[in-house]
């Protein structure tokens, strides 16, 4: 992983679940990253959620994506 990458994190089927009734949207709602994206890990099948945090000046900011084909 290069330094200047923001941190990519695999969502447990539970924290989905939590993640979709927080915002109320459905898991088609997310956005899109393709599974062939090089910030993601090897592996990575088409569903899966990821947590991106991305430092923009003092702050982290918390993003969240779905593996796509």
């Amino acid at each position: 992983m290069h330094a200047l990458q923001p941190k990519h994190t695999k969502l447990k089927s539970d924290e989905v679940k939590k993640l979709l009734v927080r915002y109320n949207i459905s898991l088609s709602q997310l956005p899109k990253i393709k599974i062939e994206d090089p910030a993601l890990p090897e592996g990575t099948s088409p569903g899966e959620v990821f947590k991106i945090e991305r430092k923009e000046g003092d702050k982290i900011r918390i993003y969240y994506r779905v593996a796509a084909p």
